[in-house]
């Protein structure tokens, strides 16, 4: 459809010219006749007098008055030639177009607009002196002309690099038409080209001095400024902004009820970081355009940056009851409650929380079935499902349809790996990772850096694959060693909770310490490996000290704690550690059983450690 479209405004983009140019011939053509004497008649041929109307057809040359005059033959050729070279160009013929085009200006050579293409396509094709004897033509042919002044300047400059020659051409163009912007900004190109911003800016200078009641003028004149002032490097300074301010404000102040130039201007604040001055032209382009939903996603978006995040989800609300076919602004609300979702999770509002999270994956799933054609929504529709929501099996559906729509996208198996083994589908997750790495090799893409390999390494360990992972969490601290606290830390902890190589445990939670000696779950390993080496008193020590820098109670360093007890033959707090740790965690069935037996053994006045740790 889309290049349908396009091959019909090419069509209609032809019928115009033709029409400019049957305006040139017509006249011609039509012009009236002037009455001239008919031929002497013999008396012979009174008899045989033909009637006042001529049937033409019978005659084998045309009468006088068919006749073009020879100038209005050469325009009709050139009309001809004009066609023939436009279908050419289409076609991708550029040296059969350039040779009609040619027989056209040989014709008129003052056609600026047409010397000005033929210089495009000569320069395309390094031949710089044909192009400049075009346009020189045009020039002198049509010398109210700035187009191929200004082309004139764009060769010079940039090809020939005579700099001073090409600003000379510039500044006849700007003497012809003091208003036109075109010309300024060739002044501002070749300045820049040459290295010299400050000779850019004074042709910007020159621009904004000159009296003008254009919008447009004003609008490209400030996108001009910004595209110096501005720099992701460096920050503009306060008068360079206020420079670029005021010729915006002159563009908003022309603008009238101009849309086009009013979204320029309210852009440019937004970009800028000025909300509060793209607010009310928004909302004046809104009041022009009422269905200009990107003008309504900007402003909702400048609501939000000014914190007022309500009026930003009423105004999308709105838009997605006028335009619910349109996926963008479901995006832009799922984002928004996302973060109120967090803000009141912070302000521990559990269950409010909730509701805006599943609202806002809610937003995301209508996202995708209007348009499945992105990545971004279903990774953050996933990472909600696998956060807040813990709907992790919904996560792996979510998932796997990402991984149809986008097969060769090893970010996406990496996060289904992620998910299936927060599902506990661990031997899954295993292959699913195995599977993201070779297709990251096969895609060139570079996803096996320290994360993979400890996220890896920890489906491994759950799926009872101890060796491979202790094989990637080395890989995952070989590769970010400065970086690899985590991964020291869960190698020593998956050791010691199967009571293996604890020499090596022992190595890596120190290392793990050295990097941040005040993590509560790193000194719980370390209070866990000091248990399974037997020393109950320092591992009893260690896990109170966890359970302090905790910043919440925490199940499995309670039960540790427990185990030790029980092992010191300190019953009570055992019971009361187990018991601690069963409140958090209710579904633990060997906990649970671990209390039932030591109660049991107590009440018959034994230990409550008698094989009843693991």
């Amino acid at each position: 459809m889309m290049e349908r479209n396009c091959r019909l405004e090419r069509i209609l983009h032809r019928l115009i010219l033709a029409a400019f140019f049957l305006t040139l011939s017509t006249p011609l053509l039509a012009r009236p006749r002037s009455a001239a004497p008919g031929p002497q008649v013999s008396p012979s041929a009174v008899a045989t007098k033909k009637s006042p109307w001529q049937e033409d057809s019978v005659f084998t040359v045309p009468p006088k008055d068919l006749l073009l005059r020879a100038e209005g033959e050469h325009k009709a050729d050139a009309f001809a030639h004009f066609v023939e070279g436009m279908s050419f160009e289409e076609n991708g013929e550029m040296d059969k177009a350039l040779a009609a085009y040619r027989k056209v200006l040989d014709v008129d050579p003052g056609r600026a607009d047409l010397a000005s293409r033929v210089a495009v396509l000569l320069t395309r094709q390094d031949d710089f002196p044909q192009a400049i004897d075009v346009l020189k033509d045009a020039i002198k042919a049509n010398p109210s002309a700035s187009e191929p002044l200004l082309q004139l300047a764009f060769i010079y400059a940039k090809y020939l690099r005579r700099t001073d020659q090409a600003i000379d051409y510039v500044n006849r163009a700007i003497a012809l038409d003091p208003h036109n912007i075109d010309a300024y900004e060739r002044l501002c190109e070749i300045a820049l080209a040459a290295g010299d911003e400050k000779r850019a800016l004074q042709s910007l200078d020159r621009a904004a001095a000159t009296p003008n009641d254009d919008a447009v003028f004003w609008a490209r004149l400030g996108k001009l400024y910004a595209s110096i002032v501005f720099k992701p490097d460096r920050p503009p300074k306060p008068d360079e902004t206020a420079r670029v301010n005021e010729v915006f404000k002159k563009a908003a102040d022309h603008a009238g009820d101009d849309p086009a130039v009013l979204k320029d201007v309210a852009d440019y604040y937004a970009s800028t970081q000025q909300v509060k001055e793209a607010i009310p032209l928004y909302l004046r382009l809104l009041e022009l355009e009422p269905d200009d939903t990107n003008a309504r996603e900007k402003l909702a978006t400048g609501f939000v940056l000014t914190n007022q995040r309500d009026k930003a989800v009423e105004m999308l609300e709105e838009i997605i009851k006028e335009h619910p076919e349109k996926y963008q602004p479901y995006d832009l609300l799922a984002g928004l409650l996302d973060d109120a979702a967090r803000a009141l999770e912070r302000e521990k509002k559990t269950e409010q929380a909730k509701a805006a999270f599943a609202k806002a994956a809610a937003n995301y799933e209508q996202s995708l079935i209007i348009n499945p054609s992105r990545a971004s929504p279903y990774l953050h529709l996933a990472e909600l499902l696998l956060g807040p929501l813990k709907e992790n099996d919904r996560a792996v559906k979510v998932l796997d349809e990402a991984r149809q729509h986008f097969p060769q996208t090893p970010e996406i198996v990496y996060y289904l790996a992620i998910a299936q083994r927060e599902a506990k589908h661990f031997q899954e997750a295993v292959a699913t990772f195995e599977e993201a790495l070779h297709e990251a090799e096969a895609e060139g893409a570079e996803i096996a850096n320290a994360r993979f390999y400890f996220d890896y390494g920890a489906a491994a360990e759950q799926a009872g694959l101890y060796d491979k992972a202790a094989d990637l969490f080395r890989k995952s601290i070989a590769v970010d060693p400065a970086n690899a606290a985590d991964a020291y830390n869960y190698l020593a902890y998956m050791w010691a909770e199967h009571n293996g190589h604890l020499d090596e445990a022992e190595q890596m939670i120190k290392l793990a310490l050295q990097a941040d000696p005040n993590n509560g779950a790193y000194i719980d390993t370390l209070g866990w490996l000091e248990f399974r080496q037997g020393k109950f008193d320092q591992a009893l020590a260690d896990l109170l000290r966890a359970a302090q820098k905790l910043t919440h109670d925490d199940p499995v360093v309670l039960e540790h704690i427990g185990d030790t007890c029980a092992k010191l033959d300190k019953s009570a707090q055992a019971l009361d550690a187990w018991q601690k740790a069963l409140n958090l965690d209710p579904k633990n069935k060997k906990l649970a059983d671990k209390i039932d037996n030591a109660k049991t053994k107590m009440s018959k006045g034994e230990p409550p450690n008698a094989n009843s740790i693991h």
